[in-house]
């Protein structure tokens, strides 16, 4: 056991975890932030989806000693003072979820993207959210709740 001590959603945490343990078992059983999913457990499917300093990173694959250092943002993470990110209130109000698992990793990947690229076409929203799964096949909801962000943070909303 090492005593990590991670940058979580902007607070210090100290963290006792064997350095290979992965930053989702970390983040879910250790800090008790649960809105990050297991999902296959490979980095194939998107559900573990992170920031990591602002990019979109597979916490299933991270090890926990790997974060050390950096600024780890969770779906718990994007809401400031209360206030939905303008990605999660965009995903809301399209709809862009059914049963919800892969959310918290689609926004995650959105916000991601957003910062990299304010104003995607569809097509760069498509290729940029490839690889992120989502089983119940909302993908056209997905697409058009990032081109609402998209809209909101041009308008001088944050990510």
């Amino acid at each position: 056991m090492r005593d990590l001590i991670l940058d979580v959603n902007g607070v210090q945490s100290h963290v006792g975890a064997p350095a290979e343990e992965s930053l989702l078992s970390v983040l879910r059983n250790r800090l008790n932030l649960t809105g990050t999913k297991y999902g296959c457990g490979e980095g194939e499917c998107g559900a573990c989806t992170v920031l990591l300093d602002g990019k979109a990173t597979r916490s299933c694959l991270t090890p926990a000693s790997a974060a050390v250092g950096a600024r780890i943002t969770t779906i718990e993470g994007l809401e400031h003072n209360g206030e939905l990110s303008p990605v999660q209130r965009a995903f809301l109000d399209e709809g862009a979820f059914q049963c919800g698992y892969c959310t918290s990793g689609m926004i995650l990947r959105a916000a991601s993207l957003l910062h990299d690229l304010p104003h995607p076409t569809d097509q760069q929203i498509v290729e940029n959210m490839n690889g992120n799964v989502c089983r119940c096949g909302t993908y056209p909801r997905i697409v058009e709740a990032i081109r609402r962000a998209s809209h909101s943070i041009g308008k001088g909303g944050s990510r």
